[in-house]
């Protein structure tokens, strides 16, 4: 057999101090502490009648932690309530009296344990000195690996030796330590224990500030960040370097792409386009979308476009010419089936889902070579709006859905293009007075009351003093194809020669409006965000949208003559504070770059945005809400 291991019984009493310590009881059962805790080196341990939740759990934690390093997981951990020790528990502390044995209350309540001495044992001229480290409280750092020490507890006396000491003092550091430990008059389970650097007992620890814990665990973090970072995320944290990318705000503006550039990338994509069918989702079909409609989107349905795009048939190599091909397979080959699915701000995910598992898996089998681009409402992409030849309109609402109250509304549509002629869109916007801008064209559509016609109505293409004669000649033509039928009076009107009777009525009376876009040439959008695990600024194109803002970021909006920092509903304080700094870096560097153009810094809240914030978005609305 193999030989047992025998441990020496010792009773320790954990209170709540910074240490734990040995008891000078003598195994007398009247020094258990009813307001402390016992746990024996090897098996039991008592709780005290007064003893809390909290003192409990460390000192089973910290009689695990002994088991574990020290018994080799081998000792029986047995917890004892007040009044229900079994007898062998008291037979092993000597105790012969009456059953149940109950301890009296003797310690007061300004009772305080003596503090520990520690001495560093050195070689002097012929003989030993034994000075005492001036740190009170004692620390870790105190005990250095040249040396040895002496720790005397009161009770028992360590000896600890460093790596580096020598063999002549730890010989006579420990006959030092045997003359001290007999001075005293010590209780009979006192010892005398010898301690290597790196191998010290969990109780000697406990008379040290800034050693380990008992056992390091953190129960909000996962196995796999503590495996990663260690458990001491302090120390990792502070040995990491602080990571932050803000080279989007020292970066220039886009500068914006001209009209010639603009119509020829529109020929291009449109030349490659060989046919292209659209659907819109009725019910809970897709159904076609008649060709007058063709352009016409509303912000609660979902449209469907199929197209064809024909490639550029690629020069033969001198190779193949001597090997014929099939006419049909070489146009299949370079053909190209893309769908656009586009979704309303306001349309649900469900028409997304019937298409999923409808419409496109038909066109998948009837096209070989198949994209899907799901795009949403103002967030479309250059070549999808190239295939619209700047007619796309937006309009609030459902397509042929009658209005509650009966009668039609006056709907007031703006015609505006961020960064290029590519992203014209005319979308619909509040009818109000407000909305006006002097620097874009707009349509006005005003329906008659008592009509015997629903569509009788009069249509105004409003054009501003300061639009240009491009968006002039648009804005016609869009009302002339878009607007314009026999039950429809088409009124061109510049500004200054509205008529009161419907124009002014209808967007509910005169009001002061904005008489310049000045701030279109200058207005970018950042988003400050730590979704790459540190914090960064990227910025937006400028053909941002309401959109964009994001609701667990912070954003960043410049207009010319003032900066916005618009805080998302769900941003962290974390991201607050870097974005606040980072707008305040950005101000700094454009007043270096653009000093006849000075920035103040504002704070606007979701919901609480000011007109001055609001007109840098084409199409401003209501907020997108949450599903509930």
């Amino acid at each position: 057999m193999a030989p047992v291991t025998a441990y020496t019984w010792s009773p320790w009493l954990c209170r709540p101090t910074r240490s734990t310590h040995d008891t000078s009881s003598s195994w007398i059962p009247d020094s258990l502490y009813i307001c402390g805790e016992y746990y024996m080196s090897n098996a039991a341990f008592r709780y005290g009648k007064k003893a809390r939740n909290t003192l409990k759990s460390k000192a089973r934690l910290f009689a695990e932690k002994i088991n574990k390093e020290e018994r080799k997981n081998k000792a029986e951990l047995v917890a004892e309530p007040p009044g229900k020790e079994p007898p062998s528990f008291w037979e092993t502390l000597g105790y012969e009296g009456e059953m149940p044995y109950v301890p009296e209350e003797h310690v007061p309540e300004d009772f305080t344990w003596p503090g520990a001495r520690l001495y560093r044992v050195e070689l002097g001229m012929g003989y030993l000195e034994l000075p005492q480290p001036e740190a009170t409280p004692l620390e870790r750092g105190v005990l250095a690996t040249r040396n040895v020490y002496i720790l005397d507890a009161h009770v028992d006396v360590f000896v600890w030796f460093g790596k580096k000491s020598s063999r002549l003092v730890r010989a006579a550091a420990v006959k030092l330590a045997q003359e001290l430990f007999n001075m005293v008059t010590r209780p009979p389970h006192a010892l005398v224990t010898r301690l290597q650097e790196g191998t010290e007992t969990q109780v000697f620890k406990t008379y040290f500030l800034g050693w380990e814990e008992v056992i390091a665990v953190d129960f909000t973090r996962t196995a796999e960040s503590v495996a990663r970072t260690g458990a001491d995320l302090a120390s990792w944290a502070k040995q990491q370097e602080t990571k932050a990318d803000l080279s989007a705000l020292f970066t220039p503006r886009q500068p914006a792409m001209g009209a010639a550039e603009a119509k020829t990338l529109a020929d291009e994509w449109n030349e490659d386009l060989e046919a292209m069918e659209a659907f819109v989702l009725e019910g809970r079909h897709f159904v076609r979308l008649p060709d007058h409609e063709l352009g016409v989107f509303h912000s609660c349905d979902c449209y469907v476009f199929l197209c064809r795009y024909v490639l550029p048939a690629e020069p033969e190599d001198e190779t193949d010419a001597t090997n014929p091909t099939d006419p049909e397979d070489t146009e299949s080959e370079s053909a190209t089936w893309v769908v656009y699915f586009w979704q309303g701000r306001r349309a649900p995910n469900m028409g997304w889902l019937t298409f999923t598992f409808g419409l496109e898996r038909k066109f998948k089998q009837l096209c070989k070579r198949l994209d899907v681009v799901r795009t949403h409402q103002q967030q479309e992409s250059l070549k999808f709006m190239a295939h619209f030849h700047r007619r796309f309109i937006i309009r609030d609402g459902k397509r042929n859905q009658k209005p509650e109250s009966g009668r039609q509304p006056v709907e007031l549509f703006e015609l505006r293009s961020n960064g290029s002629a590519l992203c014209t869109r005319l979308v619909q916007v509040k009818a109000d007075a407000t909305q006006l801008n002097s620097a874009f064209c707009y349509i006005l559509n005003v329906p008659l009351e008592g009509a015997n016609d629903t569509s009788s109505a009069i249509v105004y293409a409003w054009i501003g003093n300061k639009s240009d004669a491009d968006s002039a000649r648009l804005i016609e033509q869009i009302a002339e194809e878009k607007f314009n039928n026999p039950w429809v009076s088409l009124q061109v009107l510049t500004e200054g020669s509205e008529p009161d009777n419907f124009f002014w009525v209808g967007i509910g009376g005169r009001k002061p409006y904005d008489t310049d876009a000045d701030y279109l040439n200058y207005t970018r959008l950042f988003r400050c965000s730590n979704e790459k695990g540190y914090f960064t600024v990227s910025e937006k194109c400028t053909d941002f949208c309401q959109d964009d803002l994001a609701d667990d970021d912070i954003m960043i909006l410049d207009n010319g003559d003032q900066v916005f920092l618009w805080l998302g509903a769900k941003c962290s304080e974390v991201e607050i504070k870097l974005a606040y700094k980072s707008a305040q870096v950005y101000i700094q560097h454009m007043k270096s770059m653009q000093p006849d153009k000075p920035r103040k810094l504002f704070l606007t809240l979701k919901n609480k945005e000011s007109r001055r914030f609001t007109k840098c978005f084409h199409g401003w609305g209501e907020h997108k809400r949450p599903p509930e």
